[in-house]
């Protein structure tokens, strides 16, 4: 259950870049992740321009954005988070155009039992979720 952050230097930020990367993330989450859509929630935060510094000074002749994603520990390879980090990056510059030089993606492992939702722990929720039964070939065995 991803709780995806993105804030992005700009009050004005269009609804239809708002949807457009709210959408995009969630599909992200899903693809790269293997995340259910159902349980991802992404928030868009705009901020004033005047608020985003890189190097100590106002970012003014880019979109200044951030990604945090916080995920369960140990539910995804370095490969799957690579793959998170490369396409967030891409939609954040197809979304917002030019970005400064350190438009930033992180991801956040978290614990299973510090992490949950609707009240119960991440750990509460595999321990509660139903495993799929083996498949099993003709005359009972396993494959």
């Amino acid at each position: 259950m991803p709780y995806i952050r993105v804030t992005v230097s700009d009050p004005d930020l269009a609804p239809a870049r708002r949807l457009a990367l709210a959408e995009g993330l969630t599909d992200l989450a899903v693809s790269a992740l293997g995340k259910s859509a159902a349980r991802t929630t992404v928030h868009v935060h705009p901020a004033p321009a005047d608020h985003f510094f890189v190097a100590g000074r106002p970012v003014r002749e880019a979109t200044g954005a951030h990604v945090e994603v916080s995920i369960t520990a140990g539910t995804n390879s370095a490969e799957e988070k690579g793959q998170f980090i490369t396409g967030a990056y891409a939609l954040l510059r197809e979304t917002l155009g030019v970005l400064p030089p350190v438009a930033g993606v992180a991801l956040y492992e978290l614990h299973p039992e510090s992490y949950g939702y609707n009240g119960i722990t991440q750990l509460d929720h595999y321990r509660h979720t139903p495993r799929p039964a083996p498949e099993t070939v003709e005359g009972g065995g396993r494959p």
